[in-house]
């Protein structure tokens, strides 16, 4: 719907990677935002923000950049709609559903900007508190993996010949963690080598929007089922973006 267009359109001006936008998905279930519009901002964040791109845009060109636009934020759109309709709310965690419902509402309140400062404080302090674990595994894994990509292995398969170049470079993508800056000079090297802009791409929003380092921290905050129904839906838009890449391009 609407609420999870403009979800997605406010994660273009966010330069969040996929870790650092978890604590803002808390804040988000905590405000009382629908669960769908919130996993379309989770999405949008990291993939479809203005570093990637600028990014984009200088390598590539104009019309990369807007078709990459576009399909992301279809992927973020579709997503976090069909994760809405599912009504998959009993599958946060305990302690997420739990946490007390703040309003946005200032003049309801009655708080003192003062007060509120302290209770952002409070929240953050509370958050970290419970997430910071799974963060430092999930980047530190994320790390080590990322420090060795064979890039001459991987642009081995990823021309636009055999279809399953997609999602076996989708499948590769999700050990990985980086942000959108991190990605793009191993984009611009497996391209330099010859593979498939399309496959190149799809391996990018991969490690972007369904590193393991994410699923880690997410399982703080998400049961396995709603995960792997995250996973499954996001996996299938960048499967599409792929093969429309490599179609049109």
């Amino acid at each position: 719907g609407a609420a999870n267009v403009m979800a997605a359109s406010l994660g273009i001006v966010t330069p969040f990677c996929s870790c650092s936008a978890v604590p803002l998905f808390i804040g988000f279930v905590q405000a009382g935002v629908p669960l769908g519009v919130t996993f379309s901002f989770l999405i949008s964040a990291p993939m479809v923000n203005e570093v990637a791109l600028t990014l984009l845009f200088g390598m590539f060109g104009w019309k990369v950049a807007l078709l990459y636009l576009g399909l992301g934020l279809t992927v973020a759109i579709v997503a976090g709609w069909v994760i809405g309709r599912l009504k998959m709310e009993a599958h946060l965690e305990d302690w997420v559903r739990d946490m007390p419902k703040m309003s946005a509402d200032f003049e309801a309140t009655g708080m003192m900007l003062g007060e509120r400062i302290e209770g952002g404080f409070q929240a953050v302090r509370e958050i970290v508190g419970k997430v910071w674990p799974y963060i430092l595994v999930g980047i530190a894994l994320g790390g080590l993996i990322h420090g060795y990509v064979p890039e001459d292995f991987m642009a081995s398969f990823m021309g636009k010949e055999a279809w399953w170049s997609v999602p076996l470079a989708v499948v590769m993508g999700v050990p990985m963690y980086t942000n959108a800056a991190g990605v793009i000079p191993i984009v611009q090297a497996l391209l330099a080598k010859g593979a498939a802009l399309g496959t190149v791409l799809a391996f990018m929003m991969s490690v972007i929007a369904l590193s393991l380092p994410e699923m880690i921290i997410l399982r703080k905050v998400l049961k396995v089922r709603l995960i792997a129904t995250f996973v499954a839906v996001v996996a299938s838009g960048i499967l599409l973006v792929g093969f429309v890449f490599n179609a049109v391009l």
